[in-house]
């Protein structure tokens, strides 16, 4: 009517805008199809709660169940190498090409059975324990000397016991510079000696803080594979899951740092610790509430003579029957032993 009205008076009528362009409206239309051009199911009202109605599994206070914890990891030192009986190896071949002494590949064999029996719970023959439900995951530093451990340990695993291996240059030994002249070496360790084992960085090389750095990171990524169960094959429930066992082949101070890390000991505690003999193993194994502790296998006794103190062994008794995500809080190194104004 008002533009019959304009055309009456001579005015010509403007164009009727429309709220929205053809081009918006197919826009908008295809917001409800998928890639293909197919429309999307819409969910009718309440359809989401009903299904959780039927299946409390889905509701977000039952999350699914987390994937068992490997059984035990088990830190293993290389065997006895050709740089442990002749230190000038080290300035003429680099070290991480230095390997084993033949007394090395034979403490390789033996720790490999040792952990068999360990593994399987009795000293039988793989075919007589073939029933048993186990098996073994490696990670290896790249060095010559854990490589050649890592096969004489396997020698006492069938194939179908090594869920796998993983090569891991994170656990390397400590870096002391390159080729390494004997003589310096021997003042550069007495060096270390008086200026503290931990904080101690060799000409070119790597302090313990350097590797307690990487250490660091590689135990994230343990970690983070352990919550998410890449060690454990898909199976229709948890209790038909193999026990795993994770097996670090590594050298003496990475091995020491890692547990340092591991049970967030102090710097003056780690350097209480023993170095671990050529073929040794340190084991840690769930307790009674899933946490890691080294009193599971070894005997107070053991754990003294790797250096513990009585506070640590404390803790690891601590440990033994704690739940994972548990704090002790009467552990040095969350109390209130740091500070002197307590009475």
């Amino acid at each position: 009517m008002a533009a019959a009205a304009m055309a009456g008076c001579g005015v010509p009528a403007a164009p009727v805008q429309h709220p929205r362009s053809r081009a918006t409206t197919r826009m908008r239309c295809r917001c409800c199809e998928d890639s293909l051009g197919v429309p999307r199911r819409r969910r009718a009202p309440g359809a989401e709660s009903q299904q959780q109605m039927y299946f409390p599994e889905l509701r977000p206070s039952h999350p699914p169940s987390p994937p068992p914890r490997p059984r035990r990891i088990v830190l293993v030192r290389h065997g006895q190498s050709e740089g442990n009986v002749d230190e000038s190896a080290y300035g003429r071949v680099p070290d991480p090409l230095i390997g084993l002494t033949p007394k090395g590949r034979s403490q390789a064999e033996d720790s490999g059975r040792r952990l068999h029996r360990l593994f399987s719970g009795s000293g039988e023959s793989e075919d007589e324990s073939s029933e048993q439900n186990w098996k073994v995951y490696f990670y290896v530093s790249p060095y010559r000397r854990t490589l050649e451990t890592l096969r004489g340990l396997g020698r006492a695993f069938s194939a179908p016991r090594i869920a796998g291996v993983r090569e891991e240059p994170r656990l390397r030994e400590q870096d002391f510079g390159n080729f390494q002249d004997r003589e310096k070496m021997r003042v550069e360790k007495e060096t270390r000696r008086r200026y503290g084992r931990f904080f101690y960085r060799f000409p070119d090389g790597e302090s313990a803080a350097d590797v307690y750095d990487r250490i660091t990171g590689f135990r994230e990524t343990l970690r983070a594979d352990i919550d998410i169960g890449r060690f454990q094959p898909p199976t229709p429930s948890p209790a038909t899951a193999p026990e795993m066992n994770l097996v670090l082949v590594s050298h003496g101070l990475t091995l020491r740092v890692f547990l340092m890390r591991w049970y967030k000991w102090t710097v003056s505690q780690f350097e209480g610790l023993a170095n671990l003999d050529n073929g040794g193993a340190v084991v840690m194994q769930t307790g009674e509430g899933g946490r890691y502790s080294l009193l599971v296998h070894h005997s107070v006794e053991e754990l003294r003579e790797m250096g513990l103190t009585e506070e640590m062994i404390e803790d690891q008794v601590w440990q033994s029957t704690a739940r994972p995500g548990e704090l002790n809080y009467e552990f040095i190194t969350n109390g209130p032993s740091f500070f002197t104004h307590f009475t």
